[in-house]
């Protein structure tokens, strides 16, 4: 049956969407099924998703660093260039770590810049804020966590420079920056974990790539299945064109 094979077809191509992104996929590819119809049919495949585990913390706050509050609390957050939040993570590869930092927009989900670096230091954390700025203009509000590479001189001179509120982490809560963790969660298991990369080459070239499909191709239930570059761009449609 044709449906089943574009169902299989769907989930070779992206093992971690559930029944519910399947679906969506299938309606823009032109196919008329029901919801409940491509869940039996995806238990009837076996076709299981693959889930997340616990992260693991990269950063250590300084305690001679100011800290500053965390401002994002019961805050409505409706627009692109609201909130920006960044972080970094950690990607075993045979010759040790590499650290992936990534600066995301709260509304749309969209990432705005990624570097990969061999050193977890306050030069990964500013160029990869730098770059978001330069393509994307500036946010009212960036959010880090306390680690010693966001609290250094350095990287909030930056963003009082530019008039950028600073918003910082609990110590300990990772859940008070869950849009990164989510993007960490997400690239990690759809992509980092099932390709198994072995050198940082490799890495730099794949992640590049997901990150693309992630912005642009990947449908986002928290957007209402939209993709996150068009809710930030639809709102945006100048930052469109200055980031092309």
């Amino acid at each position: 049956m044709e449906l089943l094979r574009a169902i299989d077809r769907i989930y070779t191509e992206t093992p971690f969407y559930g029944y519910r992104k399947v679906h969506q996929q299938l309606i823009e590819g032109g196919y008329s099924v029901g919801l409940n119809r491509v869940r039996n049919y995806m238990n009837e495949l076996g076709l299981k998703v693959i889930y997340p585990t616990k992260k693991v913390c990269t950063t250590l706050a300084h305690p001679e660093h100011k800290k500053y509050p965390y401002l994002l609390r019961d805050l409505e957050v409706y627009k692109p260039n609201q909130v920006w939040s960044t972080d970094i993570t950690y990607i075993r590869l045979d010759g040790g770590f590499v650290y992936l930092a990534a600066v995301i927009d709260w509304h749309s989900k969209a990432i705005l810049s990624h570097k990969i670096s061999t050193t977890m230091d306050s030069s990964l954390v500013i160029n990869v804020l730098k770059q978001a700025l330069e393509r994307y203009g500036t946010p009212e509000i960036f959010n880090t966590d306390q680690g010693s590479q966001y609290t250094s001189h350095d990287h909030t001179q930056l963003l009082i420079d530019r008039g950028i509120k600073i918003s910082m982490d609990g110590k300990g809560r990772a859940t008070d920056n869950i849009a990164i963790e989510r993007f960490w969660r997400s690239a990690k298991y759809e992509n980092i974990y099932l390709s198994e990369y072995t050198n940082i080459k490799e890495l730099k070239a794949g992640v590049t790539e997901y990150i693309e499909f992630y912005n642009n191709k990947r449908f986002h239930q928290t957007l209402d299945y939209k993709k996150p570059m068009d809710v930030y761009c639809n709102l945006q449609p100048q930052l469109l064109l200055e980031a092309a």
